[in-house]
């Protein structure tokens, strides 16, 4: 399998899938709002799982050094597949609870207050399942990232001032969201093998655990998401009727969102070995800016805001770099 042992080419990744986890979202744009999220879910979901085999069996499978996918798959330890499963089953409820959150109390609450959780903690959580890291550096970094999604919040409120005020329902839901991605990735890192190499037997390599993870997350979609289309959280019941329905577009889009989100949680977890768990999953989790990005220069979200809107988004962007400087140093320190 392909192994990522070079500290540069893990950052460099871990930036690939702060931007991937950043723009999967966009495809749900591209197809329209008349086809709900809680439908564009299961091509989603579909679409990671077979990104991630496709990863396995190219990737995974290639080269001479570690275990190729099917005998990494076959050593492995039940609780190593059983814990990168859990890790998906955990982080798809947290994200579809934070998509019905944006749809009940807009991207200037559900981001801010789900993502947000999900990723200081998320650091913390990871940091100390394995300490590797200037502690200064890297928490320091992560604060100063937490006032730039701080002004992105505010940048937003801005825009939406006009909109009535976020429901109690909304805010529970972004933070219950939260709650459940920042615990996610700690999960899928403990299943890895610490050098991804076979001196660990019955860890797996990052190939498998996407590949469980993957299903645990289909599983958990299995079973939330029809909770979801009888109860939704704003708007009437949907049925799977009108997913068979649906136009291949719609599907292909779904498809080709579940595979962007998978390419930036494999190559995540590539670099967990070379970067530590803490680090990876930091710079890779600074996505709700790279969503700012699609919404301010693509989408035109802040067409005709208030000229404070600009200096805060321009804040935003200056403390992010920042902060990506100082968790990037963080292991030199």
């Amino acid at each position: 399998m392909v192994l990522v042992q070079n500290y540069s080419l893990a950052v460099f990744l871990c930036f690939v899938a702060m931007i991937c986890w950043g723009s999967w979202q966009n495809t749900q744009n591209l197809i329209g709002k008349s086809w709900r999220f809680e439908l564009f879910y299961w091509d989603y979901s579909i679409g990671i799982l077979l990104f991630a085999l496709i990863m396995a069996f190219t990737f995974g499978s290639l080269g001479t050094q570690g275990r190729s996918f099917i005998p990494d798959l076959a050593q492995a330890d039940p609780k190593s597949l059983l814990w990168a499963a859990i890790g998906g089953f955990i982080w798809n409820i947290g994200t579809l609870l934070l998509v019905a959150s944006i749809s009940v109390a807009g991207m200037s609450v559900a981001f801010p207050i789900g993502g947000g959780i999900g990723w200081t903690l998320g650091i913390l959580i990871n940091y100390l399942g394995k300490p590797e890291g200037n502690p200064f550096f890297l928490f320091g970094g992560t604060a100063v990232i937490i006032i730039a999604i701080l002004f992105s919040m505010q940048s937003y409120r801005k825009l939406a001032a006009h909109q009535k005020k976020p429901s109690f329902k909304g805010i529970a839901l972004a933070l219950l969201a939260g709650l459940c991605i920042a615990f996610f990735y700690r999960f899928v890192a403990a299943s890895l093998a610490s050098d991804f190499s076979p001196a660990d037997d019955g860890k797996i390599s990052s190939y498998t655990a996407v590949v469980l993870f993957s299903i645990g997350a289909l599983l958990s979609t299995i079973i939330v998401n029809p909770l979801f289309m009888a109860k939704p959280v704003q708007g009437e019941p949907v049925k799977m009727a009108q997913w068979l329905k649906g136009k291949p577009r719609a599907h292909m889009f779904g498809l080709l969102g579940g595979a962007i989100w998978c390419l930036g949680n494999s190559v995540s977890f590539m670099s967990v070995g070379a970067a530590s768990p803490a680090i990876s999953y930091g710079l890779s989790n600074a996505a709700p800016v790279i969503a700012a990005l699609w919404g301010i220069f693509v989408w035109k979200e802040f067409r005709g805001a208030p000229k404070l809107t600009g200096i805060l988004l321009a804040l935003m962007f200056l403390f992010y770099l920042i902060g990506l400087v100082l968790i990037v140093y963080s292991r030199f320190a």
